[in-house]
């Protein structure tokens, strides 16, 4: 996760304060915002030798709670068409929040940004592909994210932007 240097947490004697260590914890997850959309119904949901196109975009964002409390969020669009016709539309803002202590600060935010949406993302890619199912389509099984890359992304976005201005 993070380098930390190991002298920070211990006392007088080299023995790790447990207060000082660094903690990461899941308080809660849950969904903050759930939406399915099947437009076409019942006319969508007929077999189809043209193949649909799903197109899904994410986006990842955090904030500070109370005192060490922090809620990350992903939040997941995604789209299927076959043609011009819109199978189903699904937009989903899985949330948790998680206690983060003796993190140094330059560390923080990429914690909140990579680590906290990469535990939260399986339980919202289940979701994803229940709904999917439920609303009579073969289940959406995501690809893996690389949550950490998408972050280098977003870092090299901004400052871009921040130069052009």
């Amino acid at each position: 996760m993070t380098d930390i240097d190991s002298g920070a947490a211990q006392g007088n004697n080299g023995a790790v304060n447990p207060e000082d260590a660094p903690q990461f914890r899941v308080l809660a997850q849950y969904i903050k915002d759930l939406s399915f959309e099947n437009p076409g119904a019942p006319g969508s949901l007929r077999k189809s030798d043209e193949q649909p196109k799903t197109d899904v975009s994410i986006d990842v964002q955090a904030r500070r709670g109370t005192e060490d409390e922090y809620e990350a969020e992903i939040k997941l669009n995604v789209s299927s068409k076959r043609g011009d016709e819109t199978l189903f539309i699904i937009e989903l803002v899985y949330a948790g929040v998680f206690v983060i202590k003796n993190i140094p600060e330059e560390s923080l935010q990429p914690v909140l940004l990579i680590e906290c949406p990469r535990l939260l993302f399986p339980f919202a890619r289940n979701i994803l592909a229940n709904v999917a199912r439920d609303g009579g389509f073969p289940p959406l099984m995501l690809d893996p994210i690389d949550f950490a890359t998408l972050y280098r992304q977003q870092l090299a976005a901004a400052q871009a932007e921040a130069g052009q201005a």
